[in-house]
């Protein structure tokens, strides 16, 4: 009997041992990232509006906006139209996220400017132009938690620095021929 059950024991084990392990389920592929607009449509859709909101808290407590009834609230400013559904400082840390987010978009392959040039992708200064635009962000998402209006000033400059950065060298230009194009080229 001991006989059998070590044999049943030794089987089991040994049926346990060499079976194969199950496949992992495959992992479903995530789309690879490309682009469906200018650089001025995006960063007219993305990036204006959710610093107008930043800037908005420069002279409006979204606070107080959010909590006056729609027959007192005057239509002023960016804010205003999100107040009704992600009003008040969410819709100003919204906009910060939104701004480092943009940081991504703006470096996908592929994308072209309003004038047909490819983004700058491999130029430092537009590298750390788009970086400028996470650190804004990060800036102004942690003054928009704080809820002080007077971070939010100083937020604000922070998202005007890192728009000028880019801008200055990128858009800003006298020929609109010459919008993204990396000042060494433009030199030339």
């Amino acid at each position: 009997m001991k006989r059998l059950y070590g044999l049943m024991g030794v089987a089991v084990l040994v049926a346990g041992c060499s079976s194969p392990a199950p496949a992992p389920a495959p992992e479903s592929a995530a789309p690879a990232a490309q682009p469906y607009a200018n650089l001025a449509q995006l960063m007219r859709g993305i990036p204006f509006p959710n610093s107008n909101i930043i800037f908005d808290t420069q002279s409006l407590d979204p606070e107080v906006l959010k909590q006056q009834k729609p027959d007192q609230q005057q239509a002023v400013g960016a804010s205003a139209q999100y107040n009704s559904v992600y009003g008040g400082w969410q819709a100003v840390e919204n906009a910060a996220l939104a701004l480092q987010e943009t940081a991504n978009l703006i470096m996908i392959p592929g994308r072209l400017c309003e004038n047909g040039k490819p983004v700058p992708l491999n130029d430092e200064a537009y590298r750390k132009a788009a970086q400028g635009l996470v650190e804004a962000g990060k800036v102004a998402f942690k003054a928009a938690q704080s809820k002080n209006l007077d971070a939010m000033l100083e937020a604000g400059g922070a998202v005007t620095d890192a728009c000028a950065a880019c801008h200055e060298k990128y858009r800003d230009v006298e020929n609109l021929a010459d919008r993204c194009t990396p000042s060494s080229a433009a030199a030339k």
